[in-house]
């Protein structure tokens, strides 16, 4: 059972002598379990460089049966798994994950749509979610009491998400409370909303949930800020600066009004004056997959494809957003590639996984990743049939491995967030 067309088989090829290209790191030829018992890190991969917080979620040991096992073998284990669970499991994978674990999924999307996918099977007792850490807390959240969550490798985090930690934000509320005071203007708009991006913790929703805020995904960031400046005079967004400053700017606001957040630095690293007059007060947090693209990668795009269409994901810095021909979320990317004309070119910035899987699925079109070095999300390549049959197969036995829970007091708050981020809607006549 081989899946030629995969970023595992591509990496694989480019290990050996003669062949074209280049990976960001040699230790993506390893297995992920090869990184468990190391040092906590987020593993090869785009996020490699990126300091993980001592208190990371670690991995135990994958049992040597499924270590060994060959690709045929952990086919033929997770298949009967799945087959002797039936409708008491359903299986996620996000649209990054490797194809050999998409392949077992009973739905495939970004992290929102998965978490409402699972909802869709009220016989399921299991959510298998092959994602990363705020993926699953999302689905726990969203769940129903007698539901489990489990995610496979407990290893699998966000880097981007452990860049605005619940005490760093709650420093930061605290002196902008000092600033700003809590009193609302005279419409009503209270000084500041907390607006958090989906990929972040339970505990930042939570956080927004209790303090008037809100949740968005790169779907509906637009709308998600609409809502909060009709009830603030700013927003504090996190953890992605990218998202919220391309976001911002779409709809009018000056960059001058959109300072930057250092949890590192006292205000943040700004003055008085500045947060005083800021519309916007982005965190400083990226993604690494996304922090690769380039404007000189889409230059050069253009030079060897001169009618290509380039489509960046929101996530990306603002250069290179401006220097697209459109962007959007991954369902946005993947909608616009299904509609294009046969025949069409796309240069794609965003996940490498998810962009080779088009190339695949759609011949008739020329699609390829801006970044020509193969680089994958470091913690979603930690997902890997071994540990998507090592759970199942727990499961078969009555074990319920890696379980992902998020207390009570957490999910409460962090629902109404959610709560709101579904209710809002978009408003064509508000100017920002």
């Amino acid at each position: 059972m081989t899946i030629t067309s995969s970023v595992d088989t591509r990496i694989q090829l480019l290990a050996k002598d003669g062949q074209d290209g280049s990976t960001c790191s040699p230790d993506l030829v390893n297995e992920p379990w090869t990184f468990d018992l190391q040092a906590p890190s987020y593993g090869p991969g785009a996020s490699m460089a990126d300091p993980i917080p001592a208190a990371s979620p670690r991995q135990g040991e994958l049992p040597e049966e499924y270590r060994t096992a060959s690709a045929a073998e952990l086919h033929e284990r997770i298949l009967a798994a799945k087959a002797t669970l039936g409708d008491s499991v359903v299986t996620l994978g996000h649209f990054y994950q490797r194809d050999e674990v998409v392949q077992y999924a009973d739905f495939v999307g970004d992290s929102f749509q998965l978490a409402n996918a699972a909802m869709t099977k009220p016989n399921a007792k299991t959510i298998v979610f092959c994602g990363v850490t705020f993926m699953a807390e999302t689905a726990d959240m969203l769940s129903r009491p007698d539901q489990s969550v489990i995610l496979p490798n407990l290893a699998a985090g966000c880097s981007m998400a452990d860049m605005a930690d619940i005490d760093s934000v709650r420093e930061c509320w605290e002196q902008l409370a000092d600033l700003y005071g809590t009193e609302p203007d005279a419409d009503g708009r209270v000084p500041v909303i907390p607006v958090t991006y989906m990929n972040s913790s339970a505990a930042l929703k939570g956080f927004c949930g209790e303090n008037g805020g809100i949740v968005c995904t790169s779907s509906n960031a637009e709308t998600v800020l609409e809502w909060a400046f009709e009830r603030g005079q700013r927003v504090l967004f996190f953890p992605d600066q990218h998202l919220g400053r391309n976001t911002a700017k779409a709809m009018g606001v000056p960059l001058e009004q959109m300072p930057m957040w250092n949890p590192r630095k006292a205000l943040g690293g700004n003055d008085d004056a500045t947060l005083t007059d800021a519309r916007v007060i982005l965190w400083h947090g990226f993604c690494s997959v996304h922090k690769r693209f380039t404007v000189d990668q889409i230059e050069a795009a253009r030079v060897a494809y001169p009618d290509v269409r380039v489509i960046v994901h929101p996530e990306c810095p603002m250069p290179v957003v401006d220097a697209a021909d459109e962007y959007g979320s991954t369902d946005y990317i993947v909608k616009a590639i299904a509609a294009a004309p046969a025949g069409s070119t796309f240069a794609i910035g965003t996940e490498i996984n998810l962009v080779q899987r088009l190339a695949a699925e759609y011949p008739q079109h020329t699609i390829f990743c801006l970044d020509s070095v193969v680089c994958p999300c470091s913690t979603m390549y930690r997902v890997h049939p071994g540990y998507l049959a090592w759970v199942l197969e727990g499961l078969v036995e009555g074990e319920v491995r890696n379980q992902v829970t998020v207390p009570a007091s957490v999910t409460e708050p962090a629902r109404i967030a959610l709560e709101r981020m579904l209710a809002a809607k978009p408003n064509t006549t508000m100017a920002a």
